[in-house]
């Protein structure tokens, strides 16, 4: 069954889609982000990790496009159509996939339940854990064992995952009980891994695994998503799931919104094409001017940066005095801007803006006494829309509301 939440209807005067939403009964997973280190001791940013960073956006949404298309029969409309497959760079630095900022908290699996550590990821619809058959790649990670399962069920499919560094994560799917913070899906779809990509090995990789949250148009699996499971079982008080991600206090939030975590209305936004979060972003802001206008957006807590495409990057830093195509120097897509210039950067959605604090947008110098930063903006030319990562995501609380097909944004208490 699907739960429908109430909203009552706010009238306001700005032309936003703002609604008051009621306390719910929920339940809250605390999360933890991994150290952050795009920049070394001395604040200089680090070019293979960033590229690493870019190229894993890059790759993740090229294989959601793909699975969109088997599951859908059409092409998403995101996707870039090129004549020739293009070879992309691979972020040959062992740290580009260490050095990610990722979410993660504890679920259990299977009866009897076993504890994992899984990143939350609204870019990607599936839940998978290492399998009993997983070989080196897995070491060091705890392992989903099936068999010691009572309610584990084979459906009998195979999967395969591709990731930017050139290896995939494959496995057979299962069914199992899935329990998060006190909220039970009897029947979800968890892939057993029996080859972990390298970037999900234990020395880089902190969980054990990772929960996709967004729709079933990008199961690899062909199945349900976790939370979307949990509606169809009428688990959750509301259709809800909702995040704050910031340096102290995250958590994830299943059945509704944490009231005591953000202060005012929520600004909601229809979700234009299910698969991704994807909803219209009104404009990308400096110094209150939009630079960019009338684009789509995917809301994505598994992309640490700002990822547009490269035309509309490049029209982006053209509204910053002092901005160069940083190419070169850092790598392509990326640009700097004048580290004292701190522009005033902000995202409009229903037309209401939410600004992006210099700390945040400012990734870092570009060498040691350098007076060029790199912005956190980036740009690419695989991706027809922007993708929304943590540079936003960690400034405001957002909910993602499946009954009602919308994402909320709020600020932060």
């Amino acid at each position: 069954m699907r739960l429908s939440l109430v909203f009552a209807a706010l009238l306001a005067a700005v032309p936003t889609l703002a609604t008051v939403i009621p306390s719910h009964i929920g339940t809250v997973i605390p999360l933890t982000r991994r150290t952050n280190l795009l920049v070394d001791d001395q604040g200089v940013v680090k070019p293979e990790v960033l590229k690493g960073q870019l190229n894993k956006v890059a790759s993740k949404f090229d294989r959601g496009f793909r699975t969109f298309e088997k599951n859908t029969g059409r092409v998403h409309p995101g996707r870039v159509q090129k004549e020739t497959v293009e070879a992309r760079a691979t972020g040959a630095d062992p740290l580009a996939d260490e050095q990610d900022a990722l979410w993660y908290g504890a679920i259990s699996v299977g009866t009897p339940a076993k504890q994992f550590k899984v990143e939350f990821d609204t870019g990607s619809s599936d839940l998978f854990l290492p399998g009993p058959k997983c070989g080196t790649t897995c070491q060091g990670h705890q392992i989903y064992n099936t068999a010691a399962s009572s309610t584990a069920k084979d459906l009998g499919k195979k999967f395969s995952l591709a990731f930017g560094d050139g290896s995939t994560v494959e496995g057979e799917v299962f069914t199992d009980t899935v329990t998060v913070s006190g909220l039970t899906a009897k029947n979800q779809a968890v892939g057993a891994a029996t080859q972990y990509s390298a970037s999900f090995k234990s020395d880089q990789y902190s969980p054990d695994g990772l929960m996709g949250m967004a729709f079933r148009q990008l199961s690899e699996f062909g199945e349900d998503p976790f939370f979307q499971t949990l509606i169809a079982e009428g688990t959750p008080s509301a259709s809800q799931f909702s995040f704050k991600l910031s340096q102290n206090g995250s958590e994830l939030f299943l059945g509704g919104v944490n009231t005591k975590l953000f202060t005012g209305n929520f600004t909601n936004i229809p979700v234009t094409q299910e698969g991704y979060w994807q909803v219209a972003l009104s404009a990308i802001n400096v110094g209150g001017s939009a630079a960019v206008s009338d684009q789509q957006a995917a809301i994505d807590t598994g992309t640490t940066l700002i990822v547009a495409p490269q035309a509309q990057a490049a029209q982006f830093y053209k509204a910053i005095p002092g901005s160069q195509d940083a190419s070169r120097t850092i790598g392509a897509g990326f640009f700097t801007f004048p580290c004292n210039a701190n522009p005033s950067v902000s995202l409009a959605f229903s037309g209401k803006e939410f600004s992006i604090p210099s700390e945040s947008f400012n990734l870092g110098q570009v060498s040691a006494g350098s007076s060029d930063c790199v912005g956190g903006i980036t740009g690419t030319t695989d991706i027809n829309f922007w993708v929304v990562g943590d540079i936003f995501l960690t400034n405001v609380y957002t909910t993602f509301d499946v009954g009602n097909s919308q994402v909320g944004f709020a600020s932060l208490a």
